[in-house]
């Protein structure tokens, strides 16, 4: 149990060590999170940070993911994101977190001169802070979600428990504490953008605080954080926020991982490296009934362009059976029956993937329905869109039983989305685009543009108008423009070349 006097110690002492006349935000956590006894909580840091194994990165690390809960659960975690930054030259950090103590518009970043913990004061950088505020009206300087406590006394902690793996890691540094009040795509683009302008230096690195999948049974857990990470690794942070906010997918700071994936794409970076992963039923032996997971990566500068999307593959036999199950799917569904996905050895069916399945009748499109973002394995991708693509595209009737055997099948396979930094490097007839600015959005598969003869302009003009937008939206700088290829094949075909009429 915490000796009361060791605590009383610790915080004279941070009273002591604090400015004269500074606005201090005082530890919530020690003592319950993380030990209050400085000695014993510098062991303990440095004992998770020593005991990672990580692998050498030689390049510029613009930022970590490391997780927030108490440190007997995550903290080996952890330990891995701060390896990283140990013995590099960092002169501020950034760390932003989500909020469990408060909902607000935006985010706040901390208008006080110095975070406190039982390792000492850590000065915040007010002149970063007061710059970064004036970028977007969607930031705020403010102690909100900082110093708020719920009715039962509780402070935020997300952001106070990087701290003290920070100082040790690092030694001095200044600070730059962000906490969302909530994690909306508009907030999160605002906030990654307006790091990006704000860093001017080679010396700044970003934490994003987040855990991952919250109280599921142990091997669920894995299943869901395996395609979070997945989405990472793609730097697909579109379909990552996408299913974040559809509760798909989970990750308490999902915001900050969003925001931080936006701001070091704009630094250069297209590429994270998750450095471990873990949940709560690693830790405690036998508990493996409702699991917390964790996870460490970190984003490093490459000179990789950011707007190229990843080519996919797969056999024959895997697009024979994709187009079986797109078939048996809607004829399930015309008649009434349900048709199940059955395990086949194939691994690729059973990743998360997004796809489109289209259906025509001698050529002429008759029903079309997909997913852009990876909710699901490909294998219930392609037949839960193959079944609404049959009975609810509403720009037609449902399919009826007679027309089953007219029916021809196409399945559209898509590649993880990535941003466009720069339209001209869209290419028609292999990319497919998503245009999106504030609620609209609209997207147009790479066949679109190819069978209708479009060039590159007319392209995005038209995905504009498709998303609800002026057809010159695609230059206004507030509109983002994400690509995507496909693997396209047909039932007659079977060829990545197929094209037909359809959107």
């Amino acid at each position: 149990m915490l000796n009361p006097k060791n605590l009383l110690v610790a915080f004279l002492l941070l009273t002591c060590c604090a400015g004269a006349g500074a606005k201090s935000r005082q530890p919530a956590m020690a003592g319950g999170f993380y030990p209050a006894e400085p000695d014993r909580l510098r062991t303990m840091v440095n004992g998770y940070i020593e005991g990672a194994t990580v692998p050498k990165i030689n390049g510029r690390v613009l930022a970590v993911i490391a997780p927030h809960a108490g440190y007997v659960y995550s903290g080996s975690v952890a330990g891995h994101a701060y390896s990283i930054l140990r013995n590099r030259k960092i002169r501020r950090v950034i760390v932003i977190s989500p909020c469990h103590v408060d909902a607000f518009a935006g985010a706040a970043v901390y208008d006080g001169d110095e975070y406190l913990t039982p390792l000492g004061v850590i000065r915040v950088d007010r002149a970063f802070g007061e710059a970064l505020v004036k970028r977007n009206t969607r930031l705020a300087l403010s102690s909100r979600g900082h110093e708020t406590r719920t009715a039962e006394g509780r402070g935020e902690h997300a952001l106070e428990v990087q701290l003290p793996f920070l100082q040790q890691a690092l030694g001095d540094f200044k600070l730059v504490p962000i906490i969302m009040g909530e994690s909306s795509y508009s907030t999160c683009r605002a906030l990654g953008r307006a790091l990006a302008r704000t860093i001017q230096d080679q010396e700044t690195v970003i934490v994003a605080s987040s855990d991952l999948s919250h109280f599921h049974p142990y091997d669920e857990a894995t299943r869901l954080d395996s395609y979070l990470l997945g989405a990472l690794r793609d730097y697909d942070y579109f379909s990552l926020h996408r299913n974040l906010e559809a509760r798909v997918w989970e990750a308490c700071g999902g915001g900050p991982i969003v925001a931080t994936m936006i701001a070091c794409e704009q630094l250069g970076a297209c590429q994270a490296r998750v450095l471990a992963k873990a949940n709560s039923g690693d830790v405690i032996t036998g508990d493996r009934k409702s699991v917390v997971g964790y996870a460490a990566a970190a984003f490093v500068q490459s000179d990789e362009a950011s707007s190229q999307a990843r080519e996919y593959q797969l056999e024959s036999q895997e697009k024979t059976r994709l187009l079986q199950i797109a078939r048996q799917s809607a004829e399930a569904a015309v008649k009434g029956a349900s048709f199940p996905i059955q395990s086949h050895g194939m691994v690729p069916l059973s990743e998360p993937r997004g796809a489109f399945v289209t259906l025509t009748i001698r050529g002429q499109l008759r029903g079309c329905i997909g997913y852009t973002s990876p909710i699901q394995p490909l294998g219930d991708t392609v037949r839960t869109a193959a079944m609404h693509a049959a009975l609810h595209d509403n720009r037609f009737s449902p399919v009826s039983r007679e027309e089953l055997p007219l029916l021809d099948y196409e399945v559209s396979v898509l590649s993880p989305v990535r941003l466009v930094k720069d339209p001209a490097l869209v290419r028609v007839g292999r990319d497919g685009l998503v245009i999106r600015r504030g609620e609209h959005e609209g997207l147009l598969l790479p066949q679109v543009a190819s069978e209708r003869g479009w060039d590159r302009e007319t392209f995005l003009r038209q995905t504009c108008v498709k998303a609800g937008l002026p057809p010159n939206a695609w230059q206004d700088p507030e509109t983002d423009i994400f690509g995507f290829t496909a693997l396209v094949f047909g039932e007659k075909t079977l060829s990545t070349n197929t094209t037909k009429g359809h959107e």
